[in-house]
């Protein structure tokens, strides 16, 4: 069952499951269907006229009340967490989960039957690549009630959560990798559960209407209320973790990096789903195709050996974008994993160096003045820097756009330029450099 995490994944089959639904008590059959690459996971109401799908997706969230609900328009389908986590966890991308009610069967509390149901499906690679988030820098939220969730970079999709109930009983610790095998050994079978003093406002509220201790566990002072006994002695935060890889599946990509939560809860969980999508806009490529200019609009790479004595692997500008009057100009560099310092600068996590950065300012600026002077045969000398900041990492795969500004000239010997390098439209690293000119 375990993923090529390369490949898209959908399941083999038709597969279905019935049972009755833990908050409307209705009886309820469910479906997973295959489905074709970029399709995402989307709920079918086979129950309702014209048979509307909705995608599983934050931005159709609408209710977090001890469940998740998604809806579109007056359509809402409601505690779908437990299937979503099951099939985000088993490799699952790309699936229809067709239900003839609102709400999908709560079975024993747990996963597991949702795991059983994809093994029965089976899962199948697809001809497309997974869409994956690599978290390059931390990402947190904070909620009034004093959840807090962390995600920080990692190789892995990781979680560790710490679970404290009313007046800190359970408290509990679990951190682990989330593959399809550990979740279906480790995570799947841990149970639903509810403390007793939130059962009444639970019922007040109309929910739970299907629930028992057949498919939930009621916690009542130090007492645990449970038709068999707990499956783990941490049972309690495993089903937190198993609520948050379902909660984040709403994001819509696969996550690469470690979720640390304290005290996480369906509410907590949307929140940081929803800042991985600000998060991922930012850092999409925002470059635009755009036509490089001839002349003197633009220099290619020819034209920009021509003008700089650098060569691989010291050669930090690929093309000049153009320049803009006498005083400024734009180059761009790809920055690449076959970068040779990429092999000993933070090997595992490579980091363009920040020290190369400034020297593609220096090479830009440099090319600058050059054209200023209308003399391509001297060597601009890097001779000072100052006001430089590193302000966001830059790895394999970004674009740098290096931009510099002259703001002194002199004798055509020395000149100041205010430079900076941007990734998707934000500053990286930035400085004031100065340069000496001299014939070759």
């Amino acid at each position: 069952m375990a993923a090529t995490p390369e490949l898209q994944h959908t399941v083999g089959k038709t597969a279905s499951l019935s049972g009755m639904s833990l908050h409307t008590g209705e009886k309820v059959t469910l479906c997973v269907q295959p489905a074709p690459v970029d399709h995402g996971i989307k709920f079918k109401r086979k129950d309702l006229q014209d048979e509307p799908t909705i995608d599983a997706k934050i931005e159709n969230l609408k209710t977090v009340e001890r469940a998740t609900t998604i809806g579109e328009g007056s359509m809402r389908v409601h505690t779908v967490e437990h299937v979503l986590s099951a099939l985000s966890a088993m490799g699952v991308d790309n699936a229809i989960v067709e239900m003839d009610a609102n709400e999908p069967p709560i079975g024993d509390g747990s996963a597991s039957p949702y795991v059983e149901l994809i093994s029965k499906a089976s899962v199948i690679p697809q001809e497309k690549a997974r869409q994956i988030f690599d978290v390059r820098e931390p990402i947190s939220i904070e909620t009034k009630s004093g959840s807090l969730l962390v995600v920080l970079p990692d190789d892995k999709f990781r979680i560790s959560c710490t679970q404290v109930g009313p007046e800190g009983r359970f408290s509990q610790f679990y951190s682990t990798e989330v593959t399809p095998a550990v979740f279906e050994r480790e995570l799947a079978p841990a149970r639903t559960f509810v403390f007793y003093e939130d059962v009444q406002p639970l019922m007040e509220k109309n929910l739970i209407k299907g629930g028992s201790l057949e498919n939930a566990i009621v916690v009542r002072g130090d007492a645990v209320l449970s038709k068999e006994p707990l499956r783990f002695p941490d049972e309690f935060v495993r089903h937190k973790i198993l609520d948050i890889i379902g909660d984040l599946s709403l994001f819509g990509h696969r996550i690469r990096g470690h979720v640390v939560a304290v005290k996480p809860g369906h509410h907590s969980n949307a929140e940081l789903a929803r800042a991985l999508v600000r998060e991922r806009t930012k850092t999409m490529p925002t470059l635009q195709p755009r036509a490089f200019p001839p002349g003197e609009g633009g220099l290619d790479i020819r034209q920009v050996m021509d003008i700089l004595p650098h060569r691989y692997p010291f050669l930090m500008v690929d093309r000049i974008v153009g320049f803009e009057g006498d005083t400024k100009i734009s180059g761009v560099k790809s920055v690449t994993i076959n970068e040779p310092y990429f092999g000993g600068h933070f090997p595992g996590h490579p980091v363009m160096p920040g020290v190369l950065q400034v020297e593609a300012m220096a090479q830009v600026a440099s090319i600058l003045m050059m054209k200023i002077t209308k003399s391509a045969s001297r060597i601009g000398y890097f001779i000072s820097a100052d006001a430089v900041k590193f302000r966001k990492p830059v790895f394999p795969g970004d674009t740098l756009f290096i931009h510099a500004e002259l703001t002194k000239a002199r004798s055509n010997r020395l000149a100041k330029a205010k430079c900076h390098c941007s990734v998707n439209d934000s500053v990286v690293s930035e400085g004031e450099l100065m340069f000496t000119f001299l014939d070759k």
